[in-house]
């Protein structure tokens, strides 16, 4: 750390700068009767001199000086040939390999091998040029250096050097052999002023380099106020690199769980790739936790983290009906791999998994508690035969702790290969006919998935309940141009879906005592292990175009209004795949009177639903009729300097389609769907759908067959009416607000990036000194109700701010809430109060209201490397 190699004692064989005698200053030793001023080259051989043979004519020994040596001084530089000294007057400057030293005066004597740097004085008196030492990534200022450079030891007088993320002072520090130092009455802190806001002060300690630093007694000191915090000895890992050592717990009293040890364990420094965490909670009324934590990270190949959580979560008080005890767990696993590493293939994971009670008893940020539901996916992506060939294989989870129901894919499958045209000869790209146009694509997908409630996981009762299934599509499609504007789009879709397992059902004439009744046959319904393949096909043509009509002003700001309607017509034929012929369908009596029912043999609803659905039951030829329109205005503006106009949406998109069925013997029509779609002053989101019927309804909700005209003389009768008003906008000071810490290339900056990403609540924006945020939504919905003849009405209302605001260049306010208009009260609210102390940080969350009420201060060092040295206070939600 504090280290001058030999290399700098050559510097007589430096060639100097400055070519004129200089004074020298007050109190700086000078011999003006020996002393010589060399000139920028060698007066005998016209060359910088290479040894002293040069300058004295007398024989020396050969410098050992191997790598080129960069020296300046912005006064002179001189020689004492009398007293073999070396002086550099005025920012002196050498750097030699790795070394760079810097003083505004440096002399070097080569009788007694030793460097002296220290500053000088201006003219006011004031010190000027402290010595300052960098050697790689290591550096200090100190006031003065003594250096022999051949027994490398030296004396080093208030000096202050970076150790990692922390400063080391000392007032005398005593360099050793073997790099080793000596220091007395020092201190340690990571604040990096020359008169630190707090630090550990020490009497003496020694400092191996790349190793530890060792005190002797040490108590912390806040600004230069001694605390009452005293330890025997300081023990500072000094090691670069990965480092393992104890993670220090965070102590404290809960109502409900007693008091507690949360968050400490021991940390592992595994190698430059790989750390992990072994981490846990205790509590005196019984609860405990374990929380591994490991890390890795390869650059420009991948990085990730894996979490696991297990947690005996105990309530009320043992041997009473409040006592509760739960086991939870939360397995978390992130992996993402860099673009770079491998293009044609990627690999990635996100795992979430948590039982149904562990947030409530662990939640790790806010959002934790708020949410519900949790997703999971773990995927691999990849490229086959020259691209041709597209592969991916998924493992998923889905899961909602408030029904306690879960949903795994283990696993899926997909492969897709590119459109190809068979009839088109290779590398035709024009004079293309009809047939170029045929394209063939194939895609195949397959599935093995559960859904059971949690209690049920990796439980005989869950492989049992397992549903798989492979559907393969390959459809067949071509495009032909009509008169130019016309497109005429045919498509013939071919669909197969493989089962491993099929149902038959049977009438039962038999008594089954259901519920508190008897109940007089039944039907069974049996499950058969075997394979079973469905197939059908269809076919498709539609004829679409579109049309452009434009309204043109000649004055006013109002230049132009355009209108673009994408009118389509398009058939759909498909023959009956559940005729007998097939056996896709069967029928089974259904109660005692004889009566029948059709069902499908690959199952439906809660009879094994079919994961791919199953062939369709009847012959289907359906015409469908849509129209597709936006609406937009060109109007003058100030700010565009290019053609001063702008294009204002006025309508988005506003749609109509119906359908008419050839192969339906009575309510052939279909229902007539609107929907629309705007944007006003690009922050209110509108939202419209309707659906009308052209047949009449009876007062149970049946369509009957007979036209709304024919009956009430109205075309179309309204069924339902959705609209969606959806607004969000944000007020700010006028700043642009900062989403992220800048991107630097540095360690550093990538770290920051990283816990952002992470913790973006945590992140504080200085750029804005305020901004609020403001979201509402109005959902409206009505239904008509036949048998009364009224619109059942329902209007769902929500609305969130939050915001933030700098009250002074250190403290931060933010706040964020709602309300809710259905319980006329505040939603989840929290506030949070944020003080910039420099080298230490403040916090205050406080969650006024609601379940999870709460609050939480704490004060401490921002350096990771005294984390653990911080004041935390907190009543959590539990206590309530």
């Amino acid at each position: 750390m504090l280290l001058l190699i030999p290399a700098i004692v050559c510097v007589f064989l430096l060639k100097p700068l400055n070519a004129g005698a200089q004074e020298v200053e007050a109190g700086l030793p000078a011999n003006d009767s020996v002393r010589i001023v060399l000139d920028s080259i060698n007066w005998r051989t016209g060359q910088p001199p290479d040894t002293l043979q040069d300058i004295t004519g007398k024989p020396q020994k050969k410098s050992s000086i191997s790598s080129k040596v960069e020296y300046s001084a912005t006064d002179s530089i001189s020689l004492d040939l009398e007293s073999q000294k070396v002086y550099l007057y005025r920012d002196a400057d050498i750097k030699y390999e790795k070394i760079h030293q810097k003083a505004a005066f440096i002399e070097i004597d080569f009788n007694t091998n030793m460097l002296r740097a220290r500053p000088l004085k201006d003219s006011l008196g004031k010190d000027y040029g402290k010595p300052e030492f960098i050697e790689g990534d290591q550096s200090f200022v100190s006031e003065e250096i003594n250096y022999n450079f051949k027994s490398t030891k030296g004396l080093i007088k208030n000096v202050i050097t970076r150790e990692g993320e922390g400063y080391l002072h000392g007032e005398v520090v005593k360099k050793l052999e073997a790099n080793v130092s000596n220091m007395r009455h020092g201190a340690y802190t990571t604040c990096n002023l020359d008169h630190p806001h707090f630090s550990i002060q020490f009497t003496k300690a020694k400092v191996i380099p790349n190793n530890k630093i060792v005190t002797g007694p040490a108590f912390l000191t806040i600004e230069d106020v001694p605390l009452p915090l005293v330890l025997p000895f300081g023990l500072f890992p000094n090691k670069r690199g990965q480092t393992s050592g104890v993670r220090i717990p965070t102590y404290g009293e809960s109502a409900n769980r007693g008091f507690y040890l949360e968050n400490g364990g021991y940390y592992f420094g595994i190698n430059d790739y790989m750390e992990l965490y072994l981490l846990g909670d205790i509590y005196s009324r019984g609860s405990w936790a374990l929380k591994p934590q490991f890390n890795y990270r390869k650059r420009y190949k991948f990085n990730g983290s894996f979490n696991f959580s297990y947690a005996i979560n105990t309530e009320g008080i043992r041997e009473t009906s409040s006592f509760k005890r739960n086991r939870d767990f939360r397995v978390a696993w992130n992996h993402s791999q860099d673009p770079r590493a491998r293009p044609k293939s990627r690999f990635s994971a996100n795992v979430n998994f948590v039982s149904s009670q562990y947030n409530k008893y662990n939640p790790t940020t806010t959002q934790d508690l708020l949410t519900n539901t949790f997703q999971s996916s773990i995927s691999y992506q990849t490229a086959l035969f020259r691209d041709k060939i597209s592969f991916t294989s998924a493992l998923s989870h889905s899961q909602n702790t408030s029904n306690k129901m879960v949903n795994l894919t283990l696993p899926s499958i997909s492969v897709s290969a590119n459109r190809f045209y068979p009839l088109r000869k290779p590398g035709k790209t024009t004079n293309l006919k009809w047939y170029d146009n045929i394209s063939v694509n194939y895609s195949m997908s397959a599935r093995n998935e559960v859904n059971v409630p949690d209690t049920m996981l990796f439980k005989p009762q869950m492989y049992d309940a397992f549903r798989n299934g492979m559907q393969h599509k390959i459809p067949v499609s071509s495009s032909v141009k009509i008169l130019k504007y016309f497109t005429l789009s045919n498509t013939f879709d071919f669909t197969e879906r493989w089962y491993s397992r099929s149902i038959a059902k049977s009438w039962v004439n038999d008594t089954l005592w259901s519920g508190e009744n008897y109940k007089v046959g039944y039907i069974q319904t049996d499950t058969l292990d075997g394979f079973k393949a469905g197939r059908d096909f269809s076919f498709t043509s539609s004829l679409n175009t579109t049309l452009y009509g434009m309204l043109q002003f000649k004055k006013g700001p109002l230049r132009a209004i355009r209108h673009v309607a994408r009118p389509s017509v398009s058939m759909s034929m498909r023959p009956d795949f559940g005729k007998s012929s097939f056996g896709y369908y069967r029928e089974v009596q259904s109660d005692t009177l004889g009566n029948v029912q059709r069902y499908s043999v690959f199952g439906s609803g809660s009879d094994y639903a079919p994961l791919y659905g199953s062939p369709p039951d009847g012959r289907s030829g359906r015409v469908s009729f849509s129209i597709g329109n936006n609406l937009e205005m060109k109007v003058r503006s100030k700010s565009d300097t290019v053609t001063g106009m702008k294009k204002v949406m006025l309508i988005e998109s506003f749609n109509i389609g119906t359908s008419y069925d050839l192969a339906r013997d009575s309510l052939q029509w279909s229902v007539v769907n609107i929907s629309a779609r705007t944007t006003l002053f690009k922050k209110l989101q509108i939202q419209y759908s309707s659906i009308w019927d052209p047949y009449v309804i009876s007062e149970t909700g049946r369509r009957l067959n007979q036209f709304e005209w024919d009956k009430n003389r109205r075309l179309l009768r309204r069924d339902n009416t959705a609209w969606n008003f959806s607004l969000r906008y944000d007020f700010a000071s006028g700043k642009k607000k900062s989403q992220a810490p800048r991107t630097a290339g540095t360690e550093e900056a990538q770290s920051e990036l990283e816990q952002f990403q992470q913790n973006p609540q945590n992140y504080i924006d200085w750029n804005n000194p305020w901004n609020l945020g403001l979201t509402y939504n109005l959902n409206y919905t009505g239904r008509n109700l036949p048998a009364t003849g009224t619109v059942k009405s329902e209007v769902v209302q929500t609305l969130g701010f939050n915001g933030d605001v700098s009250i002074t260049s250190k403290w931060k306010f933010s706040m964020q809430s709602g309300w809710d208009f259905k319980l006329n009260k505040l939603a989840h609210t929290s506030v949070n109060v944020y003080r910039d102390l420099h080298c230490w940080e403040m916090r205050f969350n406080w969650i006024p209201i609601g379940y999870y009420k709460s609050w939480n201060f704490y004060i401490k060092v921002k350096a990771s490397v005294l984390q653990d040295l911080k004041l935390n206070r907190k009543k959590d939600f539990r206590d309530n």
